[in-house]
């Protein structure tokens, strides 16, 4: 989730059907394990991943949310996507949250159990954190503090997490199509406190690596084809990230991951095919936008206040039902006419409930969902209809 815009040296302020997989083309591993990344991007299983973020929706049906469909039918949450035609759910991890009972591994299992049963593909997400980790902060798991400065160790105790994590998925059938290995990770990862500029590549580079290779490792080991994405919040700071990255030595990823929220962007939605054709052709990666959100009221449904309101309008659309429509059928047009092969919902399902975030009772998110004050889906789900038709 992103609440901020991050600079490259400091913070400026605060949050189906139609292409199969080439056997392995692209994404064979040699000899030592090393993945190649030498050949033309590969296809995604589908022509475009229509994906909503799933991550709030075990914790809101637990909160007593009901969700109905267009016809305001009461169903399953994860059904009423499917049903629209979303082929791919997100989930965030966090390492050991022990001020909630959700985002934990238990958790992470149902949902992509959930997401599974559904024929959905999965992106798991993991944040390497005990809480929220974003441009604003990667804090170090708690129990991995002591080894905060020993770069070695901590790379080993981030690659055997990883690969467990993943093994222990495997056992169940559940391993992921693609794992992001970090969340919004414009900053160096697993820091404590206050983020430290600029970046020290050779620690950054060691670390986001080892996770790297801890993903090629399950999939070797499972003969499974797991992709790897890296994840930078906006398209502006993801043009720098991905330069100094590759500079240093992180290349072995699949997918260029990226947040894009106008409200936080240099870029507006008439300007944002740029910077992602730039970044397609500069590194031959694959790209999703795997944050985005737009509102479709500007009213507030609780005592938690609104995260997007006026400002977080964009193309002369409006905070309306047509206007979120409007607003994803468009950057989904400008995602695939740039060359991207992906469009996430962020947390389409955090509804308003009498339970509480860190922050307040209810939900800061109630007027971006894509469902309504009443948790009826709004116009705007029908984005999904057009994987339908591909």
């Amino acid at each position: 989730m992103t609440y901020i815009k991050l600079g490259m040296h400091h913070l400026l302020y605060i949050i189906l059907l139609s292409l199969l997989f080439s056997a392995h083309s692209c994404s064979e591993n040699d000899s030592n394990g090393t993945h190649n990344n030498d050949d033309d991007i590969t296809d995604t299983p589908f022509s475009f991943y229509y994906g909503a973020d799933l991550s709030y929706a075990n914790e809101m049906e637990d909160c007593g949310a009901l969700y109905k469909d267009l016809d305001g039918t009461t169903k399953d949450v994860y059904q009423i996507f499917k049903d629209e035609g979303a082929n791919l759910v997100r989930v965030r991890l966090w390492h050991n949250p022990d001020w909630t009972n959700y985002s934990n591994f238990n958790d992470v299992k149902e949902t992509i159990q959930r997401a599974k049963s559904k024929g959905l593909k999965v992106l798991l997400d993991f944040h390497y954190s005990d809480t929220w980790a974003d441009p604003s902060k990667q804090e170090i798991p708690a129990a991995w503090l002591s080894e905060i400065n020993n770069v070695s160790t901590l790379g080993e105790l981030l690659y055997n997490y990883t690969y467990q994590t993943l093994d222990e998925l495997s056992n169940d059938n559940l391993l992921p199509d693609i794992v992001q290995v970090g969340n919004e990770i414009n900053g160096m990862i697993l820091q404590q406190g206050e983020l430290v500029w600029p970046i020290d590549w050779q620690r950054n580079s060691t670390l986001i690596n080892k996770g790297i290779e801890a993903v090629r490792a399950i999939g070797n080991a499972k003969n499974e084809e797991i992709e790897v994405m890296l994840h930078i919040a906006q398209p502006e700071n993801g043009l720098w990230w991905f330069e100094q990255a590759t500079a240093n030595g992180v290349t072995d990823f699949d997918w260029i991951g990226l947040s894009y929220y106008p409200i936080w962007s240099d870029y507006d939605l008439n300007e944002v095919q740029t910077p992602l054709s730039t970044l397609i052709n500069n590194y031959n990666k694959k790209l999703m936008i795997v944050e985005t959100a737009y509102p479709f009221t500007l009213e507030n449904a609780d005592g938690a206040n609104n995260i997007l309101g006026q400002d977080a309008l964009t193309g002369g659309l409006s905070a309306s039902q047509q206007g979120q429509l409007d607003y994803l059928n468009a950057l989904q047009e400008i995602i695939e006419n740039a060359g991207g092969q992906g469009l996430v919902y962020w947390e389409p399902a955090w509804v308003s409930t009498d339970c509480s975030t860190l922050w307040a009772q209810g939900s800061h998110w109630d007027n971006a969902t894509l469902f309504d004050h009443d948790n009826k889906a709004t116009l705007g789900i029908k984005f999904y209809n057009a994987a339908l038709n591909e």
